[in-house]
């Protein structure tokens, strides 16, 4: 008789857990395909050595089997480099910490995202391109280099001078770092989703693909439209209003 204990039940949840988030990574990064074709590769295999006993099919699906793990690093490598940079990142070990020593997170204060929202609401109403991205717990060092180092206090009028359209670097990121302005003008991985939609420019693309490769908060304020959107975790959240880009800001900028 088959018997299920407590310990059978935490395993099967952490391994289902686990795959999800594995799977989250690999959509996140368009690799979902990729992880769905291996998937049936791997019935297919089971099929035919396992159920049918296909000798000539079996030997050599077991040969490409036992290349596998090397082949699913080769083909996954950015995907699994930032799977252990998410564990990793100082956000989850502070909550970790947190939990068994009852400290709470310090909260972030309106003076530090108020600068933020009224220069996004000015450039909107202005339609002045912008794209301005918040660093969290994963470095953005490599892309910070990328532009002109700046390391300034965070100030409304200074974010819109920096965007004007005349600027040297209106074109570029600027990124945020521990509360202060750290590069402008910076260059940013630009994402190659098939579904972002064709009426959205370069800098949507581009706050897109650094928030797949990192766990960042991108704003864009765009040069067409005026509406203010937001890259997260892969995902685009459009026209968003001064509340919300108020509220989104208090409560994920840490």
């Amino acid at each position: 008789m088959l018997e299920i204990g407590i310990k059978d039940i935490i395993d099967i949840v952490i391994v289902a857990a686990l795959l999800y988030y594995i799977y989250r990574l690999m959509k996140e990064s368009s690799s979902a395909n990729v992880l769905v074709g291996i998937i049936v590769f791997f019935l297919i295999w089971f099929v035919a050595s396992q159920i049918f006993e296909m000798r000539l099919m079996g030997t050599i699906l077991d040969k490409m089997v036992d290349l596998g793990a090397l082949a699913l690093i080769i083909l996954f490598q950015e995907e699994i480099r930032h799977f252990f940079s998410s564990i990793g990142t100082k956000r989850r070990a502070g909550a970790v910490l947190r939990l068994f020593t009852g400290r709470k997170k310090t909260a972030v204060q309106r003076e530090d995202v108020m600068p933020i929202v009224m220069a996004c609401i000015s450039m909107a109403k202005q339609k002045v391109g912008a794209l301005i991205v918040i660093e969290r717990s994963v470095g953005l060092n490599e892309y910070i280099r990328s532009g002109e180092e700046l390391n300034a206090d965070i100030s409304q009028r200074l974010l819109e001078n920096i965007f004007f359209k005349n600027s040297p670097l209106h074109d570029g990121a600027l990124i945020i770092s521990r509360k202060r302005i750290r590069a402008a003008g910076c260059i940013l991985p630009v994402s190659h989703d098939v579904d972002i939609p064709k009426s959205l420019g370069l800098r949507h693309r581009a706050a897109l693909g650094i928030s797949q490769k990192t766990d960042c908060l991108a704003f864009i304020v765009s040069e067409e439209t005026g509406n203010i959107s937001m890259a997260q975790g892969g995902q685009l959240k459009m026209h968003l209003t001064p509340e919300q880009l108020e509220s989104t800001l208090t409560a994920e900028w840490d």
